[in-house]
């Protein structure tokens, strides 16, 4: 049976992208980017980079244009085990829990509390065995272990519990080249790593347009060990950016471009992806507003302009400014995540958010799964060739009306639906049977049966 292409919905034309990327060229050749760190300024004007007289350094489109050109057109992430598990040319979109919330929504309590060490051992556990979950977040950054040990103790504690790859941000380069140091070892070498990676280090510029000492030592060591890392900022319309989406994906990508080139610089054909990370604020209270449209729009913006530019790009989705699982949760993670798997990205993270990126849950996590499950069926589309079409069953079938017995009912009736896990389906006498439990009691218990508490 032949295989179908995704379906793919663009926000912005090449025309649109087109713009945007000679926007930020300008920005870069005419305005420039703040460096802060000295050996990273020398590297780059032994390159041919500028400094102007306030200190940015300036960036000439053909040192641009030469390092997008040795950006890898794919990247591939491993398990522990070696096995592959995300590419970002499959045909389905594959899923990571969110990283770094500063609380977590305990789900057998209902308390707001700071995140602990023993809860990342939770969210650990519970993503390996979320069957949509592809890539472990730590969902929250526990309080109770020493604030400098935090990002390695962390992901020590993740790459205990799950064998799927993790996404992790260490605070400064010392302790991302320890945690480099400590998946180095899981996997038998540095050789063995790079040529099999199952972390993505999250790093990049600062807006308005600045790559931090820390930011630039870090895409230099991920790029000399030929380890993938996330390249880009968080930016604020209309305080850390301009308010406008298309002002903010400029200037993101100009400080982006940036941080690509001394990656690339560094070591070409180092593994790179980029995105957005434009976080909309409701600007009648300050807030961000991860579950708003236009958080989904910038993102899936995003993906269309490093498309045509040529690098790989993760997404944000499945996450809500709601503060407990309910509609509004349900409606912002299942809605974001549809837009981001129909944009062509195949990262999708952030997922388990709630309380606008501060909170952590894994009743939102396990929701986020099953909206998962629906959003890959739905990506895939409907097969049409002459296996699907069926002509042969109608022939032989239709007369006596025979269909449900046909072997080509039986070939199909596991795969041509998407079964859930959790959401009923069943009528109304039998749902009542079973208990009458509505979609948050499946969740815990589902959490419960992981979990064993």
């Amino acid at each position: 049976m032949s295989v179908k292409e995704r379906l793919r919905f663009r926000i912005l034309s090449n025309a649109d992208t087109t713009k945007v990327h000679e926007t930020a060229l300008r920005v870069l050749k005419e305005i420039g980017i703040r460096v802060e760190d000295d050996d990273t300024v020398k590297f780059l004007k032994e390159h041919g980079c500028q400094e102007r007289d306030n200190g940015y350094i300036t960036f000439d489109e053909n040192i641009v244009q030469k390092a997008l050109a040795t950006v890898p057109k794919k990247m591939v992430l491993f398990n522990q085990n070696g096995e592959k598990v995300l590419d970002s040319d499959d045909q389905v979109p594959h899923f990571c829990s969110g990283i770094n919330c500063l609380n977590i929504l305990d789900y057998q309590t209902g308390d707001l509390r700071p995140c602990l060490l023993s809860d990342v051992v939770k969210s650990s556990k519970v993503s390996e065995q979320l069957p949509h979950i592809d890539m472990v977040g730590s969902l929250g950054t526990p309080k109770d272990v020493p604030a400098d040990e935090e990002a390695l103790i962390t992901v020590k504690t993740m790459t205990e519990n799950t064998k799927k790859p993790v996404g992790f941000t260490g605070h400064d380069e010392i302790e991302q080249k320890a945690i480099w140091t400590h998946l180095a070892d899981l996997a038998g070498g540095w050789q063995q790593l790079a040529d099999k990676p199952f972390g993505l280090d999250l790093t990049g510029p600062t807006s308005p347009l600045q790559l931090g000492s820390e930011a630039c030592k870090r895409l230099r060591f991920s790029a000399k060990k030929r380890l993938p890392s996330v390249c880009y900022p968080g930016i604020l319309p209309g305080f850390g950016g301009p308010l406008t989406i298309a002002g903010s994906l400029a200037q993101s990508a100009a400080e982006i471009l940036a941080g690509i080139v001394i990656h690339q610089l560094e070591q070409p054909g180092a593994p790179v992806v980029s995105g957005s990370a434009i976080l909309p604020l409701d600007m009648r209270n300050g807030n961000l507003a991860y579950g708003s449209t236009e958080y989904s729009l910038a993102c899936q913006a995003a993906v269309d302009y490093f498309t045509d530019i040529g690098v790989p790009s993760w997404i944000g989705a499945g996450c809500s400014d709601a503060h407990q699982v309910d509609a509004q949760a349900a409606a912002e993670a299942g809605m974001s995540m549809l837009a981001a798997a129909t944009s062509g990205s195949t990262f999708v993270h952030n997922l388990g958010y709630l309380s606008s990126g501060n909170t952590g849950s894994l009743e939102m996590l396990v929701l986020a799964d099953e909206l998962a499950g629906i959003v890959k069926k739905t990506v895939k589309g409907v097969l049409v060739d002459e296996e699907t079409l069926a002509f042969d069953v109608i022939k032989r079938a239709a007369e006596k009306n025979a269909y449900v017995s046909d072997p080509h009912t039986f070939k199909h009736m596991k795969t041509e639906m998407w079964i859930p896990s959790m959401f009923a389906r069943t009528g109304m006498e039998a749902w009542q049977k079973a208990g009458s439990k509505s979609a948050i009691e499946k969740i815990r218990e589902k959490l419960h049966n992981i979990l064993g508490d």
